[in-house]
């Protein structure tokens, strides 16, 4: 009886041992499975173009504002918002009587001095042959001579009340003096205007081109100063990229445009230096007064670019994850510039040509893990900057 408890014991001990043994190599097995795939990119020096967003407002190449010259009442308004004109199309009809009264006075102005330069022509006339036959003196045709140009003077000076009146007349019927889109109209009809009127009647703008407004930072102007060719500013300016212009939608704007002027001062309280851009508008898309965003291109070579996939953010820092030979991962931290080239980073430092990088899910990897790298093709991996 005790041999067959001592056997059985035994027996347990063995079987015992042998699940402990047949554990440790499933344990084993189990950690050699869990080696996962990870894509990996090899980091070579690539061609990028890089673009900085601005917002910017939009004005027109000419903003006019529309103001009576003469005072008087809205008579008519021919156009309504937002209409578009053509240069010398009417605005508005102001309604003075006194102005046309004035063309009559000033025109029966003229019929008087007219009829007395005649007679002041036929006093001359009548005592010329008188003087030559010594009838009377010399002193009589002088005197209707100075009678005769008197006469002509006060009819010059007619003609030019009556060119007065015209114009003065015209200035009641307001044209619009460009091309463009007419804006607000503050005044109704009945309206009492005149040219110290603080408001003007309307603003006429001409948007065949348009300019964008932005800001550069010092920085930013600096970098752009030290980075383009040419030893003038203008040499710069006509040397940089054609830019671009996001609407309000996010939409790509069809048209690119130049960048014309920056403002010579740096604005102290901001900072930043204004710079205006000029775009065509042939069919009248873009209004004055838009809000847009300028995008300048700034194009790189030989620089290292990582997908922002492949990094992550601790601490406001960035972090990439990098493989040595034996597959083995290390965390490293980077400097990128703040503008981004698509999808990915341009790095300033942290990582080296050559460098492998993990594409995905680094943020689950600790330093010393053991992977197995699935390296792709960098013509897969930047297909998208192409």
């Amino acid at each position: 009886m005790k041999t067959t408890i001592k056997f059985g014991f035994l027996l347990l001990t063995g079987i015992a041992l042998a699940s402990c043994g047949n554990n440790k190599d499933s344990t084993a097995q189990a950690g050699a499975d869990q080696v996962k795939d990870y894509k990996v990119l090899t980091l070579q020096p690539q061609s990028a173009t890089l673009n900085t967003e601005f917002p910017a407002s939009i004005q027109g190449q000419q903003n006019i504002e529309i103001r009576p010259r003469v005072e008087g009442y809205i008579e008519k308004i021919f156009v309504d918002e937002g209409a578009v004109v053509k240069a010398g199309q009417p605005l508005f009809k102001i309604f003075d009587p006194q102005y046309e009264q004035a063309v009559r006075t000033a025109d029966a102005g003229i019929k008087s001095a007219q009829a007395e330069v005649s007679t002041a022509k036929l006093a001359v006339v009548k005592v010329k042959p008188l003087v030559e036959k010594d009838i009377v003196s010399k002193y009589e045709l002088e005197s209707a001579q100075y009678s005769y140009n008197a006469a002509l003077a006060s009819l010059a000076q007619a003609r030019a009340a009556l060119v007065n009146a015209r114009t003065n007349v015209s200035y009641t019927t307001v044209a619009s003096p460009v091309n463009g889109v007419v804006g607000s109209i503050p005044f109704r009809l009945g309206s009492l205007v005149n040219s110290a009127t603080t408001d003007p009647l309307t603003t006429v703008s001409s948007i065949g081109n348009v300019y964008a407004y932005f800001a550069l930072n010092e920085k930013v102007l600096l970098d752009f100063s030290n980075d383009s060719t040419g030893t003038t500013f203008a040499q710069k300016l006509a040397k940089l990229p054609k830019v671009s212009l996001l609407l309000s939608d996010g939409s790509l704007y069809k048209e690119s445009g130049t960048i014309e002027t920056v403002n010579g001062q740096i604005n102290t309280a901001t900072g930043t230096v204004n710079i205006r851009a000029r775009f065509p508008n042939p069919n009248g898309i873009i209004r004055s007064g838009s809000s847009t965003t300028v995008r300048v291109p700034n194009s790189m070579k030989d620089v290292l670019l990582v997908p922002q996939s492949a990094t992550f953010e601790l601490q406001d820092k960035r972090f990439a994850v990098v493989v040595d030979q034996s597959g083995k991962t290390k965390t490293v931290a980077l400097t990128v510039l703040d503008n981004t080239a698509g999808n990915f980073y341009v790095v300033k430092t942290g990582l080296k040509a050559g460098d492998k990088i993990v594409l995905e899910g680094v943020s689950t990897l600790k330093d010393g893990s053991q992977i197995k790298a699935n390296v792709q093709q960098p013509e897969s991996v930047y297909a998208d900057l192409k």
